[in-house]
């Protein structure tokens, strides 16, 4: 009895967790330059939409990976994550590191594929060909940058959570 009853525990304590475990610390990935700097704007206004650039994905270890989920980690008032995307550099052509939506230079991100939705891919010390954008309204004077890119994966059967370095700034003008 003690058996069936310790089945059952385990069986409603998969259940609760939509039947995945929590993930393991990562440190497979590299965020590369990306990693080691701030990017920004002095000149954002309440009411923009700026799309940033999270660190491109480099495989380190000797596995292919999938990333499954990206996210900022601490976004400060005066910002909110609108959504994020995944594209590839190709199609965009190269890395739109920090752009303002509906600027000249933007690529036209509602005409080309969203890979936000698929597994991606990272091959054995490869860099990924698609990278993640965090689209980012300004909603006040930030006071704080959005700060830390958390990648989720799954490796060898395991899903694991690697945070890397990033940083955008966006600063308002104070109002008088």
């Amino acid at each position: 009895m003690v058996g069936m009853v310790s089945v059952a525990a385990i069986l409603l304590s998969a259940c609760m967790n939509g039947g995945s475990e929590a993930p393991e610390p990562g440190d497979a990935l590299n965020g590369g330059l990306q990693s080691q700097g701030l990017v920004g704007s002095d000149q954002a206004k309440v009411g923009q939409d700026w799309w940033f650039a999270l660190p491109v994905p480099v495989n380190k270890s000797s596995k292919e990976l999938e990333i499954t989920k990206v996210s900022l980690v601490e976004v400060p008032k005066g910002m909110k994550v609108i959504e994020y995307g995944a594209y590839d550099r190709a199609d965009t052509e190269g890395l739109a590191l920090l752009v303002l939506e509906g600027a000249p230079h933007m690529p036209r991100l509602d005409r080309l594929k969203n890979y936000i939705n698929e597994p991606i891919k990272v091959a054995a010390h490869k860099e990924s060909e698609i990278y993640y954008l965090a689209h980012l309204k300004i909603t006040g004077q930030a006071s704080q940058s959005a700060r830390y890119c958390r990648f989720l994966y799954r490796q060898g059967g395991k899903q694991y959570a690697q945070t890397l370095d990033c940083e955008v700034k966006l600063q308002t003008k104070p109002t008088k």
